[in-house]
């Protein structure tokens, strides 16, 4: 089972210059897409005197989440490259965009599919790609006295505590990567007097 997907570590820049045209590009980690319009939005403002602010993004451990837009570049020569990159490199939960000076010399379409495939190529290039698990959460209940099960439980499968309560009933929320939540649950199931909410 696949649960396993490639990211960036933190925003990356770079900066690619063809016939005196400037391409400022930015790889930036994202993981949802209402992050997206706030970061155009920043970009836009800082290079206000650009041409165009071209991006796309791509989001979801399987992903099927993406956009690209040409920012007022012929129709594909923009956006797609940059998806294209993305793509090549097998990244996801990514936004790259691209901020192009125009130098006076017109490149044409392939002149500028080229730059900004390269450009976006340089930002990736200058990131440090990580690998991360597609993980699931769970919550369950239980009776205090069965508490050195649960533990066991969760140190045997390597879950991570989000929440815990301690009361006469204890309440727990853990997250496991996906490959191991089933096996999880059914070890869960098993502990006297736990029961997980409808």
């Amino acid at each position: 089972m696949d649960d396993t997907y490639k990211t960036i570590k933190e925003t990356s820049k770079a900066i690619f210059t063809e016939q005196k045209s400037k391409f400022i590009s930015y790889a930036i980690p994202i993981n949802r897409v209402d992050e997206v319009k706030p970061i155009l939005e920043k970009y836009r403002k800082e290079y206000y005197d650009s041409r165009h602010v071209c991006w796309a993004y791509m989001l979801g451990a399987d992903r099927k989440e993406f956009r690209a837009n040409d920012d007022g570049e012929p129709s594909g020569t923009a956006g797609k490259p940059i998806l294209g990159q993305i793509n090549s490199n097998e990244l996801t939960n990514i936004l790259v965009l691209v901020v192009r000076y125009f130098g006076g010399i017109k490149l044409g379409t392939s002149g500028l599919i080229t730059a900004y495939k390269a450009a976006a190529a340089e930002a990736i290039g200058q990131a440090e790609i990580v690998e991360r698990t597609v993980d699931c959460d769970i919550s369950f209940r239980f009776e205090y006295p069965f508490m050195n099960d649960v533990m066991k439980i969760v140190k045997d499968m390597d879950a991570t505590i989000l929440k815990q309560e301690y009361n006469t009933d204890c309440t727990m929320d853990l997250r496991i990567r996906k490959a191991d939540f089933e096996t999880l649950q059914n070890r869960l199931k098993k502990v006297e007097s736990l029961s997980f909410p409808d």
